[in-house]
């Protein structure tokens, strides 16, 4: 730690151990977890079988997408011997030569993207697993009291938060101690391979939990009339399964990228600040906020708790714990920024308060988008309200209501953002003194801290997420083992899970919010890095100040910026369409084993359901997908930087961060509204001659919607959260590359080639039809 004097090296070793402390953390609640009552032997069943077959599709996406780490782990190896070592590696290896800080820098950034995938999974794996021991004991919890079951829940959704906070931040820490000012070489590793696993985890969780849902739904609901989680589906254990690799493995490596990308952001714009002021606290200030983070997402969780009876306000309590935590944190933000900032040096460069105020600016963020998610999806919400009426004439009112819905809160989701931005030009912009491009660099650095402020709660926000389907699960473990039941103490206990799951639905809507406006922000950061990296890239070279992109900047009036821009605001969509089309296909496969084993006798007993057979066409399904989806993101931005050169390189990545907001924003709040709405027609009371309750025309009407929101809010709209940063880590990665490469060559266009034709392949893989698939008509 080379240049920070004794106050701040005490800092950076407290925020490490802060890191130890938010692990030790999870390891104590899970301790508490896994001394609750299992329940009953028939809940035990149920539970193995969903155990069982999330175990197996984990193993099966570990087998798949190792070999592109290793092939990425060798390619950034050799990414560092393409351009010049930067002069912060010189700096801090000072007295080796050029080829030994090669050599160093190229293993750490190897090294740093291992980790980050590394730790990208073991948030998903072990975070999954904690879902999956803990749905059995909320089943159980719920026939004592509602605070109980509410406990169990959050709690262990508040592990899988502890160790996204803690080994992100150990990550990170670990990084700056080991290579001080050279640390964001490293770092951009190690924020890629992070973002890299999420994006597997996210499309293939995604696919397997939304192909089993939606056919779970067309052939049980709609074609046999049972209820959701009927334990005579076939197909009710694959969906039980994709609630655990979808939600808690895929949100959680999710949110966690998320996590690293600001940080790997925020220190590169800080290490450039610390070109222009000769300061540390730039770069030092961003890991003391993230260690406060940790320490305040500790105590909220810990206050969330329901009362003794058996009926409650789980969001009102969960609520409660995200508002003790931001404001615990937000107090801490302005006294560590006033000891550690106030000081006649930073005074030169607009006073300590204003790097506190851009992370305060981030909490509010999060409230604002937590608040107008809650609006849009909540059961109690008046747009949830009109889409259920529109049941009342049919699917396709229904469906029209939904989606204006999901355009409407696109809308206000991009402004809240916007606003944030503004705010942020007016806290740096207005520094006295600093103009031009310096004066961008210090708002791009306010934009970074408002991303780190966002997400300093990640423990409570991965905490809201993993209670969705904890709750989701419990409440499907519930029916298959107290079917028909009717006593008061099971109807009780069914309610409780009813509320519960309904609830888990919101708060799942609402960190999907967060992941994908801290995703924008995180770009925007990242934006920011990449015009950093190219301007240092062009210096290195020799290229004249009045060529530089920091002097023409991206310029939308250049044919080719605009072509980027185009083609950056196209790649959502096609990533959507074919992440959709992957679970309608998988789907339909399912859908034909359930009516086949239908067939054999299963709804009328003379037959056991195979629940197996729907685990494996789902496992299979997202395999098959992952790969080419993520090439979409890795070899994307290589062509059209390489083809383009980097401005229109910039273009692009502003068309995909502006496309990709709106369009994941929109099918994350839909999707959430038609589920909601859905659930509200399932609570009332079953009357056929009023159309009202499961079963009726009305809801047969929300299903359908249901149906058509799963995949857009569970798998394209999440995925492209993970998706959006990939690209901009790659273009982040590569500006230097670029770059120096102006003039491609004959072997340059030998590789454009050998990408486009790789893309190609993607896009074929994407769209071919798996053998065997057919798609059957009711009366086949």
């Amino acid at each position: 730690m080379q240049g920070l004097t004794s106050l701040e090296q005490t800092a950076i070793w407290a925020v490490f151990c802060v890191a130890i402390l938010g692990l030790a953390y999870a390891a104590f609640l899970r301790n508490q977890i896994m001394k609750e009552d299992m329940g009953s032997s028939k809940m035990l069943e149920v539970w193995s079988a969903i155990r069982d077959g999330a175990d197996t599709y984990l193993r099966r996406q570990l087998r798949s997408i190792l070999p592109l780490v290793v092939v990425l782990t060798i390619a950034l190896f050799l990414s560092v011997y393409i351009v010049p070592p930067t002069p912060e590696a010189m700096e801090r290896f000072a007295g080796l030569g050029e080829a030994q800080v090669r050599l160093i820098i190229g293993l750490a950034r190897a090294a740093a993207f291992v980790m980050g995938a590394a730790f990208s999974l073991t948030v998903g794996q072990i975070g999954m697993r904690m879902a999956v021991q803990a749905n059995v004991r909320v089943a159980s919890a719920s026939r004592r009291s509602f605070g109980d079951a509410l406990r169990i829940a959050y709690r262990a959704g508040t592990i899988t938060g502890m160790l996204t906070d803690g080994l992100g931040l150990l990550g990170g820490t670990t990084i700056f101690i080991l290579l001080g000012i050279a640390a964001p070489d490293a770092l951009l590793g190690f924020g890629f391979g992070g973002t890299l696993l999420a994006l597997f985890m996210r499309v293939g969780g995604g696919i397997f939990t939304k192909a089993a849902d939606v056919g779970a739904d067309l052939v049980g609901k709609l074609e046999a009339g049972i209820p959701e989680d009927d334990p005579r589906n076939p197909a009710v254990i694959a969906d039980l399964v994709g609630d655990n690799v979808g939600d808690c493995a895929g949100m959680a490596a999710d949110i966690f990228e998320s996590y690293e990308v600001t940080i790997v952001s925020g220190l590169i714009l800080g290490l450039a600040l610390w070109h222009l002021t000769g300061r540390m606290e730039w770069i030092v200030f961003p890991l003391v906020v993230r260690g406060i983070g940790v320490l305040s997402s500790i105590i909220g969780t810990y206050l969330v708790r329901g009362g003794p009876g058996k009926s409650g306000n789980a969001m009102a309590a969960i609520f409660r714990g995200f508002l003790s935590s931001a404001a615990i944190s937000a107090v801490l933000f302005f006294i560590a920024g006033y000891l550690y900032l106030n000081t006649p040096e930073m005074a030169a460069w607009g006073g300590w308060w204003r790097t506190p105020l851009a992370v305060a600016v981030g909490v509010l963020l999060a409230i604002l988008i937590d608040r107008l998610t809650e609006y849009f999806t909540g059961t109690h919400n008046t747009p949830v309200k009109e889409i259920k009426r529109g049941a009342d004439t049919g699917a396709a009112t229904l469906i029209l209501q939904g989606i204006s819905v999901g355009f409407e809160s696109s809308v206000w989701s991009i402004l809240v953002i916007a606003l944030t931005i503004v705010a942020s030009i007016g806290i740096f912009g207005t520094i006295p003194g600093i103009e031009g491009v310096d004066r961008t660099t210090f708002i791009l650095y306010g934009v970074a801290m408002t991303g780190i402020g966002m997400l300093t709660l990640t423990g409570n926000n991965v905490a809201m997420d993993s209670f969705g389907p904890i709750a989701d699960n419990a409440n499907g473990i519930g029916e298959m083992s107290w079917s028909g039941q009717t006593d008061p103490e099971t109807k009780a206990a069914q309610q409780i899970m009813a509320d519960l799951d309904a609830v888990g639905n919101t708060t799942k809507a609402i960190t999907k919010g967060v992941a994908i406006g801290s995703a924008v922000i995180a770009a925007v950061s990242l934006f920011g890095s990449y015009l950093v990296d190219v301007g240092r890239a062009q210096a290195t070279l020799g290229i004249p100040e009045a060529e530089r992109i920091a002097a023409i900047g991206i310029r939308v009036d250049i044919p080719g910026v605009f072509v980027g821009m185009l083609i950056g605001g196209a790649l959502p969509w096609l990533f959507s369409s074919f992440a959709i089309q992957a679970v309608s296909r998988a789907a339909a496969l399912i859908v034909n084993e359930a009516r086949r084993q239908f067939r054999l006798g299963v709804l009328d007993g003379k037959v056991k359901p195979d629940y197996r057979q729907a685990v494996s066409i789902s496992t299979t399904a997202a395999q098959k997908e992952l790969v080419s989806l993520a090439l979409l993101g890795v070899v994307t931005p290589i062509v059209v930087g390489m083809i383009f050169q980097v401005e229109a390189l910039g273009g692009f990545l502003a068309g995909i961060i502006v496309s990709g907001q709106l369009l994941a924003v929109f099918m994350n709040n839909a999707g959430g509204a038609w589920d909601n709405a859905k659930k509200l027609i399932e609570d009332e009371p079953r009357n056929p001659a009023e159309n009202t309750g499961k079963g009726s025309e009305r809801h047969k009407a929300s299903v359908v919607g249901d149906t058509v929101g799963d995949p857009m809010k569970d798998t394209s709209g999440p995925a492209l959260n993970p998706m959006i940063k990939v690209v901009n880590l790659v273009s982040v990665i590569i500006a230097p590359v670029v770059v120096q490469y102006r003039n491609l060559g004959v072997g340059g266009w030998i590789l454009v080639l050998v990408l486009v034709g790789v893309l190609a392949w993607a896009i074929w893989q994407s769209k071919k039809r798996a053998p065997g698939v057919t798609i059957e008509s009711k009366s086949s």
